[in-house]
């Protein structure tokens, strides 16, 4: 039976041994010979996925060295508040219960990284956790990419999109060498992109056979555990949205912005009828031709898709224009024609916008006025507000009865798409910064936090370039440092990026490099 090349050792292999071959062939490839990939006949030094990783790791820049170690994008706290808010999260119990007996034995870090390699949490014996902190800088809201370490199982698993194991001067980086790991990429059921990876890392004579093949079961049981959870969550917005479709449903389907058909009553559409939908809806036209409006409901990124009937006799609802993100004024329009409305009505607006087009009295009292708030307080504006936008909401709810096109659900949509870039380019500033509603300012940090770990994270110089260029971001000495080591050589704005990266050393000292 043929080797895997995605495992490092097998039953027959020699550690110490392996370990020697993998030395001499890492100082021959560093030293500018070609890395020797294997072949059918003995056992060589290289395999085909570390090959390919060097390149791509010596391509990106780094120091085989390893004199800079992997960067540190978040600190510890900003690290377990990505964690906390990660969809990975909900899966930690899991995780635990079948990895546990394999990172005890074995004396291994249980490790757990987002979509970008950046680490998330680490579990394990308090001496070899503080070991690899200080060997390699391998702690939580450390960047473990290709580019940001080198080869090594975190970034390898998401740059390959396979599970691998990667074991002593497989490693691209001199201090990671002492060091084995084994790690699987986990997929978001829904969009088919990676979440992130599981990992356990230990000392190089840790090393084991079935280290692979604990973190791969583990892989599949928490995607299966997703598959489950998205199940429901289909079920629940089935049961919510459903009668949108209306009495005779005319061929309209609940669809997600991922192009998922979560309930089509007359069977009109199939899976490969519907791609992934423009964030905010509109018209879109289907593989076979047709063209269909995809009209956005309350929930961020999910819409009722219809045929494009120009002469349906059913009115449309009205459309609401929201543009509450950024230093300029708030933008308000129904239909569109623009609205003049008073801070206090904005911040109601974006309020309801924010608990997907419904809420109480209470709630809306609490973000709003926080403790020294009263409901009838809200009564009296909303009334106010009800006069001023017509039918758009309900008489004797708080209930937004139109369609809402708003930039932070644009944002927001984008960020759980992951298209970073864009939802970057799309960010004006903060939302409503104006504004000290507690509703409102902890909805502005919350974006604000979720778009910077996005950007920072991503590697995408054109998303670090848009949000260094924007209020949130241009004093982020972080982002500043992350856009220099990701662009070009010959890119103009390396030069500024430099230059700013000097000035806000000076300005915020030594704390800032911390």
């Amino acid at each position: 039976m043929s080797r895997s090349p995605w495992v490092a050792v097998d039953a027959t292999t020699i550690p110490a041994k392996r370990a020697r071959e993998l030395r001499d062939a890492w100082e021959d490839f560093v030293g500018g010979r070609p890395a020797q990939e294997e072949e059918d006949a003995g056992t060589p030094p290289m395999r085909g996925p570390i090959a390919d990783s060097w390149l791509r790791s010596r391509d990106a820049g780094v120091d085989p060295t390893g004199r800079q170690a992997a960067p540190s994008v978040l600190e510890l706290l900003g690290a377990r508040a990505e964690w906390d808010a990660h969809p990975l999260a909900a899966a930690a119990p899991l995780i635990a219960q079948c990895m546990a007996e394999a990172s005890v034995e074995a004396d291994q870090l249980l490790v757990i990284s987002d979509a970008d390699g950046m680490l998330l949490r680490i579990h394990g014996d308090p001496q070899l956790r503080s070991r690899a902190a200080d060997d390699m800088n391998f702690v939580e809201g450390a960047l473990w990419s290709e580019s940001g370490a080198g080869t090594n199982a975190v970034g390898t698993a998401l740059a390959a999109k396979h599970a691998v194991q990667v074991f002593a001067a497989e490693h691209f980086t001199e201090p990671v060498q002492r060091w084995t790991c084994a790690a699987a990429p986990i997929t978001d059921p829904d969009t088919g992109r990676l979440l992130g990876v599981i990992d356990l890392t230990g000392d190089i004579s840790s090393v084991h056979p079935h280290s692979l093949s604990v973190v791969v079961a583990t892989a599949r049981a928490v995607e299966e555990l997703l598959r489950r959870g998205l199940r429901e969550r289909d079920d629940r917005l089935r049961a919510r949205y459903g009668n949108r479709l209306g009495p005779e449903a005319q061929g309209a389907a609940l669809v997600t912005g991922s192009g998922r058909v979560l309930l089509d009553p007359k069977q009109h559409w199939s899976i490969s009828d519907v791609a992934a939908i423009p964030v905010g809806g509109g018209r879109i036209y289907l593989p076979s031709g047709v063209e269909a409006i995809a009209e956005p409901v309350e929930d961020d990124d999910l819409y009722v898709v219809r045929p494009n009937r120009t002469r349906s006799a059913r009115p449309a609802p009205p459309r609401l224009e929201l543009h509450v993100l950024g230093d300029a004024p708030p933008r308000i329009g129904l239909d569109g024609a623009p609205l003049h409305l008073r801070p206090r009505h904005v911040e109601l607006l974006t309020l309801l916008l924010l608990h997907r087009g419904r809420a109480s009295a209470d709630v809306l009292c609490a973000d709003l006025y926080g403790d020294d708030g009263h409901p009838a307080s809200v009564r009296v504006e909303m009334s106010r507000l009800r006069r001023l936008l017509g039918g758009a909401i309900e008489p004797d709810a708080y209930h937004l009865t139109c369609e809402v096109d708003s930039d932070v659900r644009h944002v927001r949509a984008l960020l759980g798409r992951n298209d970073v870039a864009d939802a970057a380019a799309a960010y004006a500033g903060p939302l409503l910064p104006d504004s000290s509603a507690p509703g409102i300012e902890r909805a502005r940090d919350e974006l604000d936090a979720w778009l910077r770990q996005a950007v920072i994270t991503s590697d995408d110089a054109e998303a670090l370039w848009a949000w260094v260029r924007g209020s949130s971001g241009e004093h982020d000495l972080v982002a500043w440092r992350r856009l220099l080591s990701t662009l070009e050589y010959a890119d103009p704005r390396r030069s500024l990026a430099a230059t700013r990266v000097a000035a806000l050393r000076r300005s915020f000292g030594a704390v800032a490099d911390l």
